[in-house]
């Protein structure tokens, strides 16, 4: 008798702590899948653009524009496929060029212009000309400066520069190749000649 009552009591302690289950399951609080806490950093993409990025002083520090656009919402940084760019000089110097893409950080005091770069200086106020061809190219545009360890080539008005690596600083209009440099310079005459016409 005694095997059988404790059977029984066993039984319905299971019994009453399965209905106490039920029980607790029916009765729970119930939250919403669709629930959202916050607005949601966003990702935006934009086409046919332009963006302006000014200093701490409010001037034009560098123009990007082109096709494409999409910014990061992890970490605010921008990515721009095949841009149009000016970047401008101590001396207020617009210099022009192109990427095959280019990255910006988030506060825009990076540019990595990526793939194929070109970069042009008109003359302008007792200024020369300069081209400037290579890949890879990081620019701190708000302070005009810039660096490659791509090969890189420099054409001035009588000469050519072509080296490994580069390093530029806009505020003093220096442009340095860093190693393996080769001059193609024309003699005194034929520059002469050439700026006659």
């Amino acid at each position: 008798m005694t095997d059988r009552r404790l059977w029984v009591v066993a039984a319905l302690l299971a019994l009453a702590g399965i209905a106490l289950n039920i029980v607790f399951w029916i009765t729970r609080q119930r939250t919403n899948v669709e629930t959202f806490e916050g607005p949601p950093r966003s990702d935006y993409t934009l086409g046919d653009f332009t963006l302006n990025a000014l200093d701490a002083e409010g001037k034009l520090s560098f123009q990007t524009i082109g096709p494409f656009l999409a910014r990061r919402g992890e970490d605010g940084s921008i990515f721009v496929t095949t841009p149009d760019y000016v970047l401008y000089d101590g001396g207020g110097h617009a210099w022009k060029g192109k990427s095959d893409s280019a990255w910006v950080n988030k506060e825009g005091t990076v540019m990595k212009l990526l793939g194929h770069v070109e970069m042009h200086r008109q003359a302008d106020k007792g200024a020369q000309p300069v081209d400037v061809v290579t890949t890879d190219l990081t620019t701190w545009p708000k302070d005009k400066k810039m660096e490659t360890a791509a090969p890189a080539t420099i054409v001035q008005p009588g000469s050519i520069l072509r080296g490994i690596g580069m390093r530029g600083d806009l505020n003093t209009k220096e442009l340095e190749l860093l190693s393996d440099v080769h001059a193609t310079i024309e003699p005194k005459d034929k520059r002469n000649a050439e700026r006659a016409k």
